[in-house]
Parts: structure tokens; C-alpha cells; sequence
């Protein structure tokens, strides 16, 4: 097969695979930390509209999905290439932290969180996805 379209192949499938892990995390998070009375999380709208509600444990599954999402696609994107490159993980990084950042801008989240969110939950993890996949291969 060839490399460009294998790693192709590897950064949507980490893009696959991190997504779900995403989403499993935002979707557990309000079962285990009960969103503020009356805050309505299940529409964007609802979401906008009551997140000055929310309290700094209230963000912690939003981060720990960006941030393990982004680890897991990176890893799986990392076994998957041709030689290991580190590029397939920045790819997956890369395009998380821009999903990352178009969220910034559609709901208005605090400024620490998306300061946080941004800079320790896309491209370290992409690194240490990249680096544990490594290291666990050989």
C-alpha cells in the first residue's frame, strides 16, 4: 500500500478512534458530576445559556475527553503508520486542537479553561500518545 495513503488511513482512523473516546468522556461526565440546578446540557443552546452556572469540576471531564481523545488517536495513528512518524500523531493533535479552538469560539466557556483546554489537551497529548505507542512497540 502506499505511505501516503496509509497515513492517511492512520490519522482518520485515530481520528475515528479518538473521537469515540471523546465522546464517551463527555457523555459520562454529567453522570458522575452532576451539571449546576438548573443548567440544560443537552442542546448548545441550553448549554450557552447556563455555563456561567458551572463550576471549575464541571470542566474537568470537557478536558480529560479533549486531552484522552486526542492521546488515544495519536497512539493509534502512531501504530498505524508505515515507520512510526511522529506526523500522523501531530495530524491527529493538530486537528483535535482546531476542533478545540473552533469550540472556543462557539461556546463561551471561561477564559482559563480554553487557555488550558487549548494548550495541554491537543499537542502535548498528541506527543505523548506518539511516545508511548513508541516506546510500547519498540
Amino acid at each position: 500500500m502506499n505511505r501516503l495513503l496509509r497515513l492517511i488511513l492512520a490519522v482518520l482512523a485515530g481520528l475515528v478512534i479518538g473521537s469515540i473516546v471523546n465522546m464517551a468522556l463527555v457523555m459520562t461526565g454529567p453522570k458522575l458530576i452532576p451539571p449546576p440546578a438548573g443548567a440544560d446540557v443537552t442542546t448548545m443552546e441550553g448549554l450557552k445559556a447556563t455555563i456561567h452556572l458551572f463550576e471549575p469540576r464541571h470542566f474537568l471531564f470537557p478536558f480529560l475527553a479533549h486531552a484522552l481523545g486526542t492521546l488515544v488517536g495519536a497512539a493509534v495513528a502512531t501504530v498505524l503508520t508505515p515507520d512510526r512518524s511522529v506526523r500522523a500523531a501531530y495530524a491527529v493533535g493538530v486537528m483535535f486542537m482546531l476542533g478545540g479552538i473552533a469550540n472556543c469560539f462557539m461556546l463561551p466557556g471561561p477564559a482559563w479553561f480554553n487557555a488550558v483546554d487549548v494548550i495541554l489537551a491537543y499537542l502535548p497529548m498528541a506527543w505523548l500518545g506518539h511516545r508511548l505507542s513508541w516506546r510500547r512497540l519498540g
